[in-house]
């Protein structure tokens, strides 16, 4: 794999992935945590009881289209592991834990056996147990040791919430070891005063992949004496590490791989993940060492009820006229009132920070209304917060202050929210696995729990909730990365050679096109050989060259303008879309409206305001054809995959009427123009095809437009991808191809996979594409088929029949291994064009 030049940015070098899906199970377990008392299961309600009570109302019974039902299951426990020191067994007992679980003891047994490790289990089935005996025993060996610091340990977490919640559980947990154990989280909170007791003092540092790129790498000479001595890398949730951002995290590891190895360190590597399929596979590829699987789960778990619940048609009528249903926030916000108001303790999980808000919002008010008491027990939780605003709520959260959350998927991981009895779910979160994840959030203390997954009005969630089957009866899916993406790959070189020289001998680490990438790096002056090493010669930090979570820059601080406070703060590469000027923007229950957005100074200057009503951005979106990668016919038409740039533009903003959605008007604006070089998956038809599906030339932009928005919410069943993370465009005469064509692309620089995966599918994709906008019931196209909530057109033009038509002519073309088919959501990000 190769790529030709490096453009003079060298932002081009960053992105994506590849690799297609395995088959594995979905295994769900319930545990306790050794840093928490249990409560006692037979005091709370049962998961049926708390959903008949939900169903009670008026017409509520009719919106659970499906109930499945999760049995029980009992623990399997197995002996302390030999090796382990009888000062941590004791410490862990001392925590109610008498005998490890099965997976447990095994798991440390590879460790102790200097085998880097997997452990793949449900959630809460004591995964931290797992990779905390060896490490917390390691220490305590190492605090003996006659002279220097003895051995330390490195743990990384994909957010700084998780940090935080596991370095109170590990202090909690080793306070019996006294000095021994010295745990501190080094990230972007921590206060400058603190970081140089935590680089000579701390043996066991909790950070994430960002600051392990950015400030620890970087600055290795200062962390000499504990690269020197690391014995173990914890990988927490490793499963979130896909994508881009699972590229980036791989090459990273690389680099502190070799810069231990230069200090004399091998550590074994620990990781951690919910299920997924072929873990042991993923964790190579992040890792680049071999890795064995622990994913047998022998933890217990309560039993689990999961219903799918579609939000009622409203009597309100949306674009063209089309049946509206009542919002999946709306319905979200009511059945976290009705469960706070039962003492049932909930996290609804929503997919926007400003989606989290408003749940809080709206529950907030309609507690008001029951018993004022409890409207202080519900609140949001979301990135963005600061530092002390996000440790008091997991305070809070830890001791029940809360019996109620609306939080995006900060809270989705591993932070300990032991105790909890319900889950809901406000739209399908994109993947299986997330689904999973964040329905096992509830039962944490062994006991039954319930979830609810309420369908956001769209062709993927209206689909779920009438085919359980595609939920419950389908796989998780594998994780996917690409660490030899030449994007991903050249910076992270760059950052190398700037650490310490890179010679041949480190190729190999860096993987089979790492001599291709440094010859483009040499040809750009990025780099500079002199005798047998590479050097990185410019001004500049090397590390700076890519952002691993792809954000775009610096982050848009949010001020408020009469009082300087700052709010907290929005990715780049959301600004514009979310912070732009007369953006409603919610915060802890507060309501402000933007005034203006300096995007030069990266500052939103805000007010307080209770405007009736949010806002909504508006794009446009054009594509442009760089290089045909791959192509083949499908009748007379061409399915291609390919690299192309895409050019988008938020144009305008909605003001809509909160609950109801009702469009109250709609302002211009003149923000600049961004453009993203990325993968797409594009099908042509010809004019032979179209007179076949009846398709003239009045009706053919809205058939396209309209196969496009379903392709779109459809993707996510056959790619480890939610519709937020890619994008389409659809031209009735694409200047490139000369025909109509549609395109679907990675919302991320270089690509993430998704389209590469679409591709390979696309038989099977563009089938049930098919198939869900026929099964619609609505008369002329409805946001459960064919509608986007995120059109940059407006959802003009569409016409249903006329996709469903020419699908049906398209897919008869098809051959029966289009694109090497297999089977197992609109711009990517905000916005989407036709």
């Amino acid at each position: 794999m190769a790529f030709n030049h490096l453009p003079a940015g060298v932002h081009d070098a960053l992105a994506p992935l590849s690799v297609k899906p395995v088959t594995h199970s979905v295994p769900m377990a319930k545990n306790h945590r050794p840093d928490h008392p249990q409560p006692d299961p037979a005091s709370r309600p049962s998961p049926e009881t708390v959903l008949h009570r939900l169903a009670s109302g008026p017409s509520r019974s009719a919106r659970i289209t499906h109930t499945e039902h999760l049995p029980p299951r009992a623990g399997r426990h197995a002996v302390w592991p030999d090796r382990i020191r009888a000062e941590v067994i004791a410490a862990v007992q001392a925590r109610g834990i008498e005998h490890p679980w099965a997976h447990q003891a095994i798991a440390a047994e590879h460790a102790l056996d200097g085998d880097s490790v997997v452990v793949a289990t449900g959630t809460a089935s004591g995964k931290s147990l797992a990779y905390l005996m060896p490490v917390l025993s390691a220490l305590l060996d190492g605090s003996e040791a006659p002279n220097g610091r003895g051995a330390t340990a490195l743990y990384l977490s994909p957010t700084k919430a998780l940090a935080a919640d596991q370095c109170r559980a590990v202090r909690e947990l080793a306070a019996p070891l006294g000095n021994a154990v010295r745990p501190a989280v080094y990230d972007g909170d921590t206060p400058f005063e603190e970081r140089e007791w935590v680089r000579q003092y701390a043996n066991y540092v909790l950070t994430n992949p960002d600051m392990l790129h950015r400030g620890i790498l970087p600055s290795h000479p200062r962390w000499a004496s504990f690269l020197k001595s690391l014995k173990y890398v914890v990988i927490d949730e490793c499963h979130t590490y896909r994508g881009v951002f699972g590229s980036h995290v791989a090459q990273v590891l690389r680099r502190l791989r070799r810069l231990c190895a230069r200090y004399g360190a091998s550590p074994v590597f620990l990781l951690a993940s919910a299920t997924a399929a072929e873990p042991s596979v993923a964790a190579r590829r992040l890792t680049g060492l071999p890795v064995v699987e622990v994913a047998d789960d022998a933890s217990p778990r309560g039993e689990l009820v999961f219903a799918l619940w579609e939000p009622p048609l409203t009597e309100l009528h949306g674009e063209k006229g089309a049946p509206v249903r009542r919002t999946a926030t709306a319905e979200t916000a009511d059945l976290l009132t009705d469960l706070t108001v039962q003492g049932v303790r909930s996290v609804a999980f929503v997919r926007s920070r400003r989606g989290a808000e408003l749940i809080s919002v709206i529950a907030q008010e309609r507690l008001a209304e029951v018993d004022r008491s409890l409207v202080r027990r519900v609140a949001a939780y979301r990135g963005g917060y600061l530092p002390e605003e996000r440790r008091a709520l997991e305070r809070a959260l830890h001791s029940g202050e809360l019996l109620g959350l609306a939080a995006t998927t900060a809270l989705e991981l591993g932070v300990d929210i032991s105790g909890l009895d319900a889950v809901v779910i406000a739209g399908y979160p994109g993947t299986r696995a997330s689904l999973w994840q964040q329905a096992g959030r509830a039962g944490r203390s062994g006991q039954g729990a319930l979830a609810v997954l309420v369908a956001r009005d769209d062709p993927l969630d209206t689909y779920l909730v009438h085919h359980p089957e595609a939920l419950f009866d389908r796989p998780v899916e594998s994780t996917v990365l690409d660490p030899d993406n030449p994007y991903v790959l050249a910076p992270h070189l760059c950052a190398a050679a700037a650490e310490i020289p890179l010679t041949e001998a480190d190729l190999e680490l860096f993987g089979p096109v790492s001599a291709d990438v440094l010859t483009q790096l040499e040809a750009a002056r990025l780099l500079r050989r002199r005798t047998r090493a590479w050097h990185w010669t410019r001004r500049e930090r090397a590390a700076d060259l890519t952002d691993i979570r792809g954000t775009g820059g610096p982050p848009v601080q949010i001020v408020e303008e009469g009082t300087g406070r700052l709010l907290g703060t929005v990715d780049a590469e959301a600004a514009h879309s979310a912070v732009h000027e007369g953006a409603v923007h919610l915060h802890q229950g507060r309501t402000y409206l933007v005034r203006s957005l300096d995007l030069k100074d990266s500052v939103a200057l805000v007010e307080r305001a209770d405007p009736p009503y949010s806002t909504a951005a508006r794009d446009t979106t054009s594509i442009a054809v760089l290089e045909t990668d791959t192509e083949i016919p499908w009748g007379s038409g061409r399915l291609c995959l390919g690299s192309v740039e895409v050019t988008n533009q938020v144009v305008s903003f909605l003001r809509r009427r909160l609950i109801t959605g009702e469009v109250m008007g709609e302002t211009k604006l003149d923000l600049p123009p961004r453009t993203l070089r990325t993968r797409a998956v594009w099908w042509t038809v010809t004019e032979d095809q179209l007179d076949e599906a009846r398709i003239n030339p009045e009706i053919l932009g809205g058939a396209l437009h309209a196969a496009e928005h379903a392709s779109i919410g459809m993707l996510p069943l056959f790619a480890t991808c939610d519709r937020w993370d890619i994008g389409g465009v659809s031209v009735p005469l694409h200047p490139d191809t000369l025909l109509p064509t549609v395109f679907v692309y990675d919302g991320h620089p270089g690509g993430a996979g998704f389209a590469e995966r679409a591709f390979h599918t696309a038989r099977s994709w563009l089938t049930a594409t098919r198939e869900a906008i026929a099964a619609c019931e609505c008369e002329a196209g409805c946001p459960s088929c064919v509608q986007s909530p995120k059109c940059g057109n407006g959802n003009e033009p569409l016409h249903k029949r006329g996709a469903v038509r020419l699908l049906t002519t398209l897919l008869r073309g098809a051959p029966e291994e289009a694109g090497a088919d297999g089977a197992d959501t609109e711009a990517a990000g905000e916005g989407e064009a036709s």
